[in-house]
């Protein structure tokens, strides 16, 4: 606790020193300071861990937010005068500040005020209603970003606050506890005679600002009508806190209790309106159960069918909304697709208008500690994917190569029992991740931090009773290492396995990530093995297994221990929402592909300061490649934000565009309110082949396809250059210009795509020319054959020939998949000087730091894809471009009699047409390649 205390007041003597570069010279006078005036806090303080974790805090950059807002019938309010005597975010600020970098908290304060300026005034009289979205990285703090809101919002005059916060009760109790802490300021128990403070509480103890809560931190703690029926709200009183799931009884209860006891008047249809209470609405997860899945009907103007019943919960938190004169809605999310297609003119005469972020959209920047998909699974980068963290392990035992047999076969059901022939009933990967776990568990506390939480996440079926049964397995064999290592009986080959993996795995991944990462892992210090094992028979004894699903008691009681050492087995509660602290080692099997269920499962995804090096990814090499096309899925979708809100665009705007992405073919159908198709739109897109066949008929087919395409083009300009910015750039290969569509469809139509590939498909894109053509657009292309320097040479046709590329092969056995194919130097290959300068122009106007996207605090040097794609939309909205590539078999190590593999890659110019094609496919192939929708 001393350490922690020196931490929070040298910081504070730190931030006085503006503009002295902080060094640990500087660091260790502060601390000095801080002991002189303390000298009690010596004992037992850890200067080393004190200096490390300063200078860690001083070197995070926090990113820039990016907003794209509607202020049709608002009123700007915000200034610094209002917020001269806020206090409930005063003591929030001192609260953080003890725990996280004053950079990071300046961060929040900037991000908090926008979200807050963008609401209405609570003072404001007359009706009014504002809904946004805020979308933030997968477990990048989106929890502490709301908490900050709500005290804000109270300090302003919000008076009822209501959290929505996810499906089970665990999970609500979770999030009341973090409330609790940072805005109660004490804990909510069943009886409120002993009031125990805790967080904020602690440092502002006027219990004359302390806010009312009407919902408690226990599993049971939900809205109850019993309990609100003994309160009396009224609009003088301190601001009241609901924190409730998304639960149809509990949410009924809710709207009847509002309805029946705060209502204090009618609106012009007689129904029941509270006026007096400002309310503030907070949709945690707002992608999950908010959205209705219904098929509702507009007639031909666009007007919804006012009779209309939309699902339980999407329905009764309109209400509850639409129950208060005033009122706000932010929803929170990291996945913000099915927000999207929520119809922005949806609405009924009971419900009001539907959730659709008719007010604003911000898009949350992260700091620069922060690790996510594009950390882990690394970035696109030029033709390249630039290397992620080596935190990720292959998993491939787990069953049969036809997928159908095996420990966790792909289809199981449930009941069903997982075998495998070995000892501990668990697959070799499976234990050696315990392992992992284990080791991780005796370096940190060799590392000072034995008082942190550290968990293991094993996430391989969503059934429970499979659950059950890998539960059972897994405390066995942990209760049977225990043993062998504490009665040092039958212990010399554990600790030989446990060494070699310490040897072969830790020491190497640490040292590669001091040297390749340092900014995320900084300098970690590597302990001999002695030390090490020595570690582990302190800690072992206090780890345990606990199952964590929808129907399971075993909550995670983080609040309530210190250390708490967790192996958590289960499913879907712990794919959304449900925060594992300190989460170290993952082991995942579940084979949903859908975007927002894969992203909101990434659990590994966070900050994990001073243990970066020792977390470990189990996965398949099929998830692998998912979350890399997650990555540059997510960094598309903000690139395109970015450049729509420097536009001006409106959050209208961005819903339209985004509800014909071709990145929604990966997303959960349901939400979509579509069982039969997808309408999508390639405009403003780039299609890339990045996930390849194998088979030699195919590749021989797609020679011949290409061969029969470049015979038909003519004399090319050869080895094209082009002036950019003062330089030259220089492509090996040929270009052809004004190339009728015509020819690109013939050649689309020969031409294989494999069915696994993302956003390519080649009846798809040939339809969608056809369409466009129809517009005058799309016409002509511009079509280039691109090859690399020290290829080896392949003959195209009689006169062709061209070097291939070198791409290795990453993946499923099945394919040949590739990390990435074009580069967006490669789009710019037939602008002109000067639409290049624009798009570069462009790029940098639109470009907002964010270092959970890019390492670099400065603006890009090369113009973006979607910059690029804009450019060449208005100036030339009838070219597309062609790309092609041949791919080298033998570098890639497919073997040696294979043929070349020719590489596509299509650049489609942003469009106004709002052409779209239909995309379909049944429920039942939908559910088999990409399981049921969450």
């Amino acid at each position: 606790m001393s350490t922690q205390s020196v931490i929070k007041f040298a910081q504070e003597l730190l931030v006085d020193e503006e503009g002295t570069p902080i060094s640990p010279t500087l660091i260790n006078s502060k601390i000095d300071q801080v002991l002189a005036f303390k000298p009690a806090w010596k004992q037992d303080f850890d200067r080393d861990a004190a200096v490390t974790e300063l200078v860690r805090r001083f070197s995070l950059w926090v990113g820039i937010d990016t907003k794209i807002s509607s202020d049709e019938g608002h009123k700007p309010w915000l200034n610094s005068a209002r917020k001269g005597d806020w206090r409930y975010w005063q003591r929030y600020r001192e609260y953080l500040e003890a725990k996280m970098s004053v950079v990071a908290v300046d961060g929040l304060d900037r991000s908090t005020d926008t979200i807050l300026d963008m609401l209405e005034d609570p003072l404001r009289d007359g009706q009014w209603d504002r809904r946004g979205l805020v979308v933030g990285h997968v477990q990048s703090g989106k929890t502490g970003n709301y908490t900050g809101l709500i005290c804000k919002a109270a300090d302003a005059g919000y008076k009822i606050v209501i959290v929505l916060a996810g499906l089970h009760n665990n999970l609500r109790s979770q999030t009341q506890m973090r409330l609790d802490e940072g805005f109660l300021g004490y804990e909510t128990r069943p009886i409120a005679d002993d009031i125990r403070q805790i967080g904020v509480g602690l440092i502002d103890r006027d219990p004359f600002i302390r806010p009312n809560y009407v919902t408690n931190r226990t599993n049971n703690g939900d809205f109850s009508t019993a309990r609100a029926n003994n309160l009396g709200i009224t609009p003088e009183q301190r601001p009241w806190l609901f924190v409730v799931k998304k639960n149809k009884t509990v949410l009924e209860r809710l709207l009847g209790w509002l309805r029946q006891h705060v209502a204090d008047g009618k609106d012009e249809h007689g129904r029941k309106i509270i006026q007096r209470l400002p309310l503030l609405l907070i949709d945690d997860e707002a992608d999950h159960a908010s959205v209705d899945t219904g098929e509702q009907v507009f007639d031909e103007e666009g007007l919804p069918d006012p009779d209309y019943q939309p699902k339980a919960i999407n329905s009764l938190t309109r209400k509850i909304l639409h129950t208060f004169a005033r009122s706000a809605y932010v929803g929170y999310t990291a996945t913000p697709f099915a927000n999207i297609f929520i119809h922005e003119r949806g609405a009924t005469t009971d419900e009001g208008p539907d959730l659709f972020p008719s007010a604003f959209i911000v898009n949350l920047a992260a700091p620069s500690s922060y690790i996510g998909p594009a950390q882990i699974f690394g970035l696109k980068n030029g033709a390249e994917r630039s290397d992620g963290l080596p935190l990720y392990r292959e998993v491939d035992d787990h069953v049969s190569e036809d997928g159908k047999g095996g420990w966790m076969p792909h289809s199981h059901k449930n009941g069903y029992v997982p075998k495998i022939g070995r000892k501990s009933g668990i697959p070799a990967s499976l234990e050696k991740a315990i392992y992992s776990f284990l080791l991780t568990c005796a370096v940190r506390h060799l590392r000072g931090q034995s008082e942190e939480h550290s968990s293991m996440l094993i996430h391989v079926t969503r059934f429970t009773s499979v659950q059950k049964a890998v539960h059972e397995r897994v405390d066995e064999f942990l209760r049977e290492v225990k043993q062998r290592l504490t009665r040092r009986i039958g212990n010399s080959e554990t600790e030989t396995l446990l060494r070699d993996l310490w040897e072969e795995d830790f020491i190497p991944t640490t040292e590669a990530a001091a040297h390749d990462f340092s900014h995320l892992s900084g300098d970690p210090e590597i302990p001999d093995w002695d030390d090490v094992l020595n570690g582990l028979l302190s800690v072992i004894n206090d780890i345990d297994v606990r199952m964590i699903n929808g129907t399971a008691k075993d909550a995670l009681d983080y609040a309530d221990r210190k250390g708490l050492k967790v192996i958590a087995v289960g499913g879907d509660k712990l794919s959304r929402g449900l925060t594992l602290e300190g989460l170290c080692t993952s082991y995942f099997l579940r084979t949903s592909k859908m975007y927002d269920s894969l992203m909101q499962m990434g659990r590994w995804f966070g900050y994990r300061p001073g243990y970066i090096d020792l977390c470990r990814l189990y996965t398949t090499s099929e998830l692998a490649d998912w979350f890399g096309h997650i990555a540059d899925a997510a960094e598309e979708l903000r690139q395109e934000f970015d450049l729509m809100a420097e536009a001006g665009a409106t959050p209208r705007e961005y819903g339209l565009k985004v509800q014909s992405h071709p990145v929604l073919m990966v997303t959960s159908r349901l939400k979509m309110r579509s069982s039969k198709s997808l309408m999508l739109s390639f405009s403003g897109q780039v299609s890339e082949t990045i996930t390849l066949h194998k088979e030699p008929a195919v590749l021989e087919r797609n020679c011949a396809a290409l061969a029969s395409l470049i015979d038909g083009l003519g004399q090319g300009e050869i080895n094209p250059q082009r002036e950019r910015d003062g330089s030259v750039q220089q492509w090996r290969g040929v270009l052809w210009d004004s190339v009728p569509a015509s020819q690109v469809t013939a050649f689309l139509a020969a031409y294989k795509t494999h069915p696994d590939a993302y956003k390519v498909n080649n009846a798809l894109l040939s339809e969608f020319i056809t369409k466009m053509n129809a517009y005058g657009e799309l016409t002509e292309f511009s079509v280039a054959l691109i090859g690399a320097r020290g290829g080896a040479t392949f003959d195209v046709t009689k006169t062709i020939s061209i070097e291939m590329l070198k791409r290795s092969a990453k993946g499923a056995p099945d394919r040949y998949s590739i990390g990435r194919l074009l580069s967006p130097r490669d789009e710019t290959i037939d602008l002109s000087s000067e639409e290049y300068s624009e798009a570069l122009r462009l790029t940098q106007l639109s470009w907002k730091p964010d270092p959970a996207r890019s390492k670099s605090e400065t603006p890009p040097t090369d113009p973006s894809g979607p910059s690029i794609r804009t450019v060449r939309g208005q100036r030339h909205p009838e070219r597309g471009l062609l790309l092609l590539y041949v791919l080298d078999p033998k570098e890639a190590e497919l073997g040696d009699e294979l043929p070349p593999v020719v590489a596509m890659g299509l650049s489609f110019p942003a469009s106004d047409s709002g052409t779209k094609v239909e995309y379909r496919v049944t429920n039942i192939l939908w559910n088999q390649e990409y399981g049921g929708a969450d």
